[in-house]
C-alpha cells in the first residue's frame, strides 16, 4: 500500500510539474481602468455544511485586537492556551479536541510543527493579515491540500494582496504602535505592480517589550502586587510575495517568510519564588510556491511546494541543572509537494483529489536524540453534489506515515483511511435559511517529542482519534435600508477523543502514553448585525456564546471520572460594538469566560475563577489628497480585571496603546 502512495504522489506531482505548459498560450488582454466594489464582509459560511467563521483586521483593529491570539479569541468554540507575559507561548483548541487537532494555514499553505505538534500562534503578526478564518471539520476550498482535509478544524491566516487605487502601479503603508510596558511595534509595507501581468509586495516589522507588568499575588489573607519577570520579547518578520497572473485563468503566487525572535519564558508564579531564567531564541524561514490553472470549465488544478526551517535554542539557568546551566538547540527542516485536480462533469457534481507529500526531520543536542527521518503521505477524495436545495460533501483521506533513526528503536507504519460527509439544506428558496449537519473522522499522529523526547519519549504511541459531529442552523438578512444584514447561527456538536497521549508517571519517572477517552458535547451561537443610522452613522454588533462540556470518561475507578477537563470553562463568550460616524469610529469589545479546574478533580483548591475583559477604542481617518492617516488609541482591559488562562502565570492587568499609519 505504501508503494501504491509513493506512486500515486508522484503522478500527481508529475502532473501539477506541467501544469505551465498548459497556459502558455496567447491571449489578447485590455487594461481596464481601476473600478472599486463595495459589498458587506461575511461573518460566517452560512452556505456551508461545515461551521466556519470569518474575522477581518480592519475589523478586529476599531475594537482594539492587535494581536493573533486575541483575534482567534474572538471564534466561537476556540480555546487558546496563553501562558501569560508578551513572549508567553499560545496554542489553540477547537472544541476542546486539542492543539494538535488543529491545523493552521498560511495563504491556504499548511504550517506544521513536527517535533511539538502544536502551533504557537503568537509568532504571528496581524500586520499585513486580511482575514482569518476558522473552519470545523474542514474549509470548502476543494483544491486545498490533502492536509487540511485531515485536520479536525483548520485556522487559516490570508495576508493582504496589494491593492492599487488611483491610477497608481504602487502604494505603500507605514504605522507606528507603542503602549505600556515598554511596547513598541514599527512596520512598513510596499506594493508595486511591475506590469500587467507581474505584482510584487515587501513587508516588514519589529516589535518589542519589557512585559514587566504588575500582577496582583495573593497567599491567603495578604495581598501583594508585584511585577512579571523575563516576560520580555523582541522579534522580527519580514515577507516578499510576487503575483503573476498571465490570463485570468492562471496564477502563480510565490512567498518567502522570515522570522526571528529572541523572548523569556515567563516561569509559574509560586509564592517568594518569582525567579525566572529560561530564554529561547527562535528563528524561522520558509518559502512557498502555489500555482492555479482553470484548464475549461470543467478542469481546474494546483500545485504547491513548500520548504520550511525551524531553529530555536533554549537556555536555562538553575542550580538543577548540571553546572548550573542548561542548553538545547533544536533544528527541524520539512519539505512539502501537493498537487489537487478539481473535475465539474456538470453543473451541479464536482469532485476533486489532492496528493501530499511531506519530509520533515529533527536534530537535537538532547542527549540520545535519534535524529529521525519522517515520510508522510495524505490522499484526499472529495465529491460535491448540489441538487437543488441540497449541498452534500463528502470525503475520503488516506494517510500513511513511515520513520526512520539513526539509532535507537523506530516507530511502526501508520495508516489510516478516515471519511467525512457534510450536508446544508435550504428549506425556502426565498429565505437564506440552511439546516447542516457534519460528520467527520480524524487522528493526530504522535509528534517527535512525543516519540524520542530524552527519558520521556514512548516509540510505542499510537495516534490520538477524534469523531465529530455537528447539527446546525444558519439565518441572514437585510431589512430595508435601515439593517443592513443580521446573521445568526447555531451549532450543537458531540465530539470523542480516544487515545489521548499524555505525560504518565510511572515507577520511577513520567513518560508519554495512550491514556485516556474523553466526551465533548456543547453548542455554539453566533450573531452578527449592522445598522444604518441617520447622519453616515452605522453601527455594528458582533458576538459569540459557547456552552460546553468536556468530560474524562477514562477510568470509572478514578476520582475524576465524568468530570470536566483541565482548563475547560462552561460557558464563554465575547462580544463587540463598533459605532462608525463620519468623524470618529469608537469600539468596545470584551472577552468572557467562566470559571474552570487546572487539574482533573473539580475541586475548590483546583478552581481558577472566571473573568471579563473588556476594550476601548478611538479611531480617526485623515484624507490627504492621496494620502490616509489613520489615529488610534486603545485602552486594554479598562476594568482592570486580574485574571490567569494558565494557573500561576498572571496576565497583564490594565494598559494602553497608540497607533498611527500612513496608507498612500
Amino acid at each position: 500500500m505504501a508503494e501504491l502512495h509513493v506512486r500515486i504522489g508522484l503522478s500527481l506531482i508529475a502532473i501539477a510539474g506541467s501544469f505551465p505548459m498548459f497556459s502558455q498560450e496567447s491571449i489578447d488582454s485590455l487594461v481596464l481602468s481601476d473600478v472599486t466594489v463595495t459589498a458587506r464582509r461575511p461573518t460566517t459560511k452560512i452556505t456551508s455544511g461545515t461551521p466556519v467563521q470569518m474575522l477581518y483586521t480592519d475589523n478586529l483593529a476599531a475594537i482594539g485586537v492587535n494581536d493573533l491570539a486575541d483575534a482567534v479569541r474572538r471564534f466561537a468554540g476556540v480555546n487558546v492556551k496563553d501562558y501569560g507575559g508578551m513572549g508567553g507561548l499560545k496554542t489553540v483548541s477547537v472544541r476542546n479536541m486539542g492543539a494538535a487537532h488543529t491545523g493552521v494555514a498560511y495563504d491556504g499553505v499548511p504550517v506544521s510543527n513536527c517535533q511539538g505538534g502544536q502551533i504557537d500562534i503568537g509568532r504571528f503578526s496581524l500586520d499585513n493579515v486580511e482575514m482569518l478564518s476558522l473552519a470545523v471539520g474542514q474549509d470548502s476550498d476543494p483544491l486545498q491540500p490533502a492536509r487540511m482535509y485531515s485536520s479536525a478544524a483548520v485556522l487559516n491566516i490570508t495576508t493582504a494582496r496589494p491593492s492599487f487605487t488611483r491610477g497608481r502601479n504602487f502604494g505603500g503603508r507605514v504605522e507606528v504602535k507603542g503602549g505600556s510596558f515598554g511596547y513598541v511595534n514599527t512596520s512598513a509595507r510596499w506594493w508595486q505592480r511591475f506590469s500587467d501581468r507581474w505584482t510584487g509586495a515587501v513587508d516588514g516589522s519589529f516589535s518589542r517589550a519589557d512585559g514587566n507588568y504588575p500582577y496582583r499575588l495573593v497567599n491567603g489573607s495578604a495581598v501583594s502586587t508585584e511585577r512579571r519577570n523575563n516576560s520580555d520579547i523582541t522579534s522580527w518578520q519580514g515577507e516578499a510575495n510576487l503575483f503573476y497572473t498571465p490570463s485570468d485563468r492562471t496564477e502563480l503566487k510565490i512567498k518567502a517568510y522570515y522570522y526571528s525572535s529572541l523572548r523569556g519564558l515567563p516561569g509559574a508564579v509560586t509564592l517568594y519564588n518569582p525567579v525566572s531564567t529560561e530564554r529561547l531564541w527562535d528563528r524561522n524561514a520558509f518559502i512557498q510556491s502555489v500555482f492555479t490553472t482553470r484548464l475549461s470549465p470543467k478542469w481546474r488544478l494546483r500545485a504547491t511546494a513548500k520548504y520550511n526551517y525551524g531553529f530555536n535554542r533554549d537556555r536555562e539557568k538553575g542550580n538543577q541543572f548540571e553546572g548550573g546551566i542548561y542548553k538545547s538547540v533544536h533544528l527541524q527542516q520539512e519539505v512539502m509537494l501537493s498537487a489537487s485536480a478539481q473535475y465539474r462533469p456538470t453543473g451541479n457534481l464536482s469532485v476533486s483529489a489532492a496528493q501530499d507529500g511531506y519530509y520533515n526531520t529533527l536534530s537535537s543536542t538532547m542527549g540520545e536524540c535519534p535524529y529521525p527521518r519522517r515520510l508522510t503521505s495524505l490522499t484526499a477524495l472529495s465529491a460535491r453534489w448540489t441538487p437543488g436545495p441540497l449541498d452534500l460533501t463528502a470525503t475520503l483521506v488516506n494517510t500513511f506515515i513511515t520513520e526512520s533513526v539513526r539509532s535507537g528503536e523506530r516507530p511502526g507504519d501508520i495508516e489510516r483511511l478516515l471519511p467525512s460527509v457534510s450536508v446544508a439544506y435550504r428549506p425556502v428558496s426565498s429565505e437564506e435559511f440552511y439546516v447542516r449537519a457534519m460528520y467527520k473522522d480524524s487522528f493526530r499522529a504522535p509528534s517527535f517529542n512525543d516519540l524520542y523526547y530524552e527519558r520521556l519519549g514512548n516509540v510505542n504511541l499510537r495516534p490520538e482519534r477524534a469523531k465529530e459531529y455537528d447539527f446546525g442552523l444558519t439565518y441572514t438578512r437585510s431589512l430595508g435600508s435601515w439593517l443592513d444584514y443580521v446573521t445568526v447561527t447555531a451549532d450543537a456538536y458531540y465530539n470523542t477523543v480516544r487515545d489521548k497521549i499524555v505525560a504518565f508517571p510511572s515507577t520511577y519517572a513520567w513518560h508519554m502514553a495512550n491514556y485516556g477517552r474523553v466526551t465533548i458535547s456543547g453548542f455554539d451561537v453566533t450573531l452578527a448585525a449592522s445598522v444604518r443610522l441617520p447622519r453616515s452613522i452605522n453601527l455594528s454588533v458582533t458576538g459569540s456564546f459557547t456552552h460546553q462540556k468536556a468530560l474524562d470518561k477514562t477510568s470509572e475507578t478514578t476520582k475524576n471520572y465524568g468530570q470536566q477537563l483541565p482548563y475547560t470553562p462552561r460557558n464563554s463568550g465575547n462580544a463587540g460594538l463598533t459605532v462608525s460616524t463620519p468623524w470618529l469610529t469608537v469600539g468596545y469589545s470584551l472577552v468572557g469566560v467562566g470559571q474552570k479546574y487546572y487539574m482533573s478533580q473539580n475541586i475548590p483548591a483546583n478552581l481558577i475563577k472566571r473573568y471579563i475583559e473588556q476594550n476601548l477604542t478611538l479611531s480617526r481617518e485623515l484624507n490627504f489628497g492621496k494620502t490616509t492617516v489613520t489615529l488610534r488609541g486603545e485602552l486594554i482591559n479598562f476594568a482592570d480585571a486580574h485574571y490567569e488562562v494558565i494557573k500561576y502565570y498572571p496576565m497583564p492587568g490594565r494598559s494602553w496603546r497608540l497607533t498611527a499609519s500612513v496608507k498612500f
